[in-house]
This record gives C-alpha cells, sequence and structure tokens, in this order.
C-alpha cells in the first residue's frame, strides 16, 4: 500500500514531466491541488499519544517572536548568544541544537522572543531530521531570519525556501486579493476585476473539482496563480515576513559583499566578530512593523523609559488602552495624543484615532 510520501513522489514526477502550456493547465491544476490535500495530510498532527517532540512547544512572551532557521552549523547559536546573552549550544559538529532554545532581545523599548531553532535539513518538509516541529513552530513566529552561510547562501536559501513553500509557509509575500465563498446550490461563479494571464474558467473548475466543491463564488481581485487558488481554498498559509541573515562576511573579500548586498531581504553580519548588528536590528524592527506608544499620566512628564509596544496595523486608541489594561476603556473619555498622528499638540481624540510611533498619549476618565 503507497504511503503518502509515495503518492506526493508520483505527483511530483508527473507534474515535473508534464509540459506547461494551454493544453495541459487543467491537469496540472487538478495534481496541484491533489499535492496540497496530501500535504496537508502529511502536516496534520498525528492522532495517536506521543506529542510534538521534547523542547518545541515554547511559551510565547514578549510583543513579537523572531525564529532562527537555517542549516546546521551556519552560526544560528552564536548569533542568538550575542544578540540575547542566552546561552545556545555552540559546535563545529552538525546537530548541536537539538530543540528549540528561546531567548529575549530587548530592543527599542519593546520584548521581543528569540527563537534558536534546530537545523533544518533538506526533506523537512516529508519530516526528515525534526523537519516538521521545526517548520511547526516556525509557523507561529511574527519574523523568521533565515540564517546563511555567505559562502554558499543562494544554495541553501533556494533549499530551504522551497522547504518552506511546501508546508504552507509563504516568505515575503502578501495574502493573494481572492475572495472565495461556498455554497449550496448554484454552481461556480467566478468573476474577475483585472485580466486573469494564469487562469481560465477549466483550469478553476479542475481545483474545484478534486476538493469536491461543486457550488462556490470566487471573486480575483488579482492576476493570480494557480498555487494562489489553492492557498486560498486550503485557508491554513502562514505569511511571514523573513530577513536573510548571511553570516560569516568575515571570510569574503569587501567585492563578494558588494554582491551580497544585492540579494534582496538579505542582511551580512559576522556573528563572531558581532558585525553589522545594528542593521540586522533595525531591519528586524522594520519588518516586525511595530510601534512605539509612550505614556503621560496627568500633570506629569511622558515616561519615555517604558513605550506600549503596538502592531503598526493594530494601533488605535482602543488597542493602547486594551494592551494595558482591559478595564480602561470603560471609564475611557477621550485621549490627549502628542505626535505625528495629529494635527497639533495635544490633540483631543476618541477610541478609534490610530497612533503612529512615539506618539505621547494621556487618557483621560469619565468623572
Amino acid at each position: 500500500m503507497s504511503t503518502v510520501f509515495d503518492k506526493i513522489k508520483e505527483i511530483e514526477t508527473e507534474m515535473a514531466r508534464t509540459q506547461k502550456n494551454k493544453n495541459t493547465a487543467y491537469h496540472l491544476g487538478t495534481l496541484k491541488a491533489k499535492l496540497a490535500k496530501l500535504r496537508r495530510e502529511l502536516l496534520a498532527p498525528p492522532k495517536s499519544g506521543g506529542g510534538g517532540g521534547e523542547g518545541f512547544d515554547v511559551a510565547g512572551t514578549g510583543v513579537a517572536r523572531v525564529g532562527f532557521v537555517g542549516f546546521p552549523s551556519v552560526g544560528k547559536s552564536t548569533l542568538m548568544s550575542k544578540l540575547t546573552g542566552t546561552f545556545s549550544e555552540v559546535s563545529e559538529v552538525e546537530f548541536t541544537t537539538l530543540t528549540t532554545v528561546p531567548g529575549i532581545l530587548q530592543y527599542k523599548g519593546a520584548k521581543i522572543q528569540i527563537l534558536d531553532l534546530p537545523g533544518i535539513i533538506e526533506g523537512a518538509k516529508d519530516g526528515k531530521g525534526r523537519g516538521r516541529q521545526v517548520i511547526a513552530v516556525a509557523r507561529t513566529c511574527s519574523l523568521v531570519f533565515l540564517v546563511l552561510d555567505v559562502l554558499k547562501p543562494l544554495t541553501h536559501k533556494a533549499i530551504i525556501e522551497r522547504e518552506m513553500e511546501a508546508v504552507g509557509i509563504r516568505l515575503n509575500k502578501q495574502p493573494p486579493n481572492i475572495v472565495f465563498r461556498k455554497k449550496d446550490k448554484g454552481g461556480i461563479n467566478m468573476t474577475s476585476t483585472v485580466p486573469l494571464t494564469n487562469l481560465d474558467n477549466d483550469v478553476v473548475r479542475s481545483v474545484m473539482s478534486e476538493y469536491r466543491i461543486s457550488s462556490a463564488d470566487i471573486s480575483f481581485r488579482c492576476d493570480a496563480t494557480v498555487d494562489e487558488l489553492i492557498d486560498v481554498i486550503e485557508g491554513n498559509r502562514a505569511y511571514i515576513p523573513a530577513v536573510y541573515v548571511l553570516n560569516k562576511i568575515d571570510q569574503i573579500s569587501i567585492e563578494e559583499l558588494d554582491l551580497i548586498y544585492k540579494i534582496p531581504h538579505a542582511v551580512p553580519v559576522s556573528a563572531h566578530h558581532e558585525w553589522n548588528f545594528d542593521e540586522l536590528l533595525e531591519i528586524m524592527w522594520e519588518y516586525l512593523n511595530l510601534v512605539r506608544i509612550y505614556t503621560k499620566p496627568k500633570g506629569k512628564l511622558p515616561d519615555y523609559s517604558a513605550p506600549v509596544v503596538l502592531k503598526r496595523d493594530k494601533a488605535s486608541i482602543t488597542d493602547f488602552c486594551n494592551s494595558i489594561h482591559k478595564g480602561i476603556l470603560r471609564e475611557f473619555s477621550f485621549a490627549l495624543v502628542w505626535g505625528n498622528s495629529v494635527k497639533h499638540a495635544p490633540q483631543k481624540v476618541g477610541r478609534e484615532h490610530v497612533l503612529v510611533d512615539e506618539d505621547v498619549v494621556s487618557i483621560v476618565k469619565k468623572n
């Protein structure tokens, strides 16, 4: 009896030998949908007992979580130790880190959790090594640092991206602008606000048929691919920003370093010598999309020592109040805001007002 692995291998082989053209689009769409369903089956946790593996279930702490993912012995543990002061065993031997090692990094007043994950290997998506557990933890991260050896960055980068892609992690991508709604009857209704160059009715119907969906409304608001349509149907994809941390730059020339800088989302560092950590931390802050809001008690100066750190897309006065204490909103009358989000300082605002980085807020309670 063939296993899920065997079925995946068969479909991948079939896809590899199928030429891509208009005549084969329907067939390829069906194969891709089958592959996505099998991968979901593979990633589902086992029904029997046994847990997820010692040391992988790490309690969340801080305002964001950054995971270090990479091949064994690329310097993840050294980088972790230098950035956080947390000891993570370092050795020239591969697979020194066997469990997730958590640490805390304080930056710009924010407490950020750093996770040093065990080295990933090719075939992690199929469960090789501890690949599936590592990738499961990576899915929970706000940002992924893909730590690469600068002497072979593009080789490792391509392999890790392929492994991540296969298990539903989309690095540095936004969810496709597709609205998908299942119905009880009425057939497949497909509309688009832009010309579709990668999909047609037949391909969409082949995917729907594979998922046994006979009635649905699908609205395309972008020039989507069949893979993006499958992502929306599956509904379990993780869209995570990633920074490629190219370690060991002390081993290359200035000319090679100039080439490295041309890789998108890349930051070259030397964990051993602590070179270029400032740029790495600044990029980390930018990709985490965080804002600092300072509190100002009535009649006192603002407290710049302990900012309230929020996600940029969840930085309203309501979010600010809830992050301090859920009870504040019950007594909330209005807020006074100083900073770039208001036209004059202080400005009286309501709970829907959206704050920006380094605003100062004073909450006024009801009498």
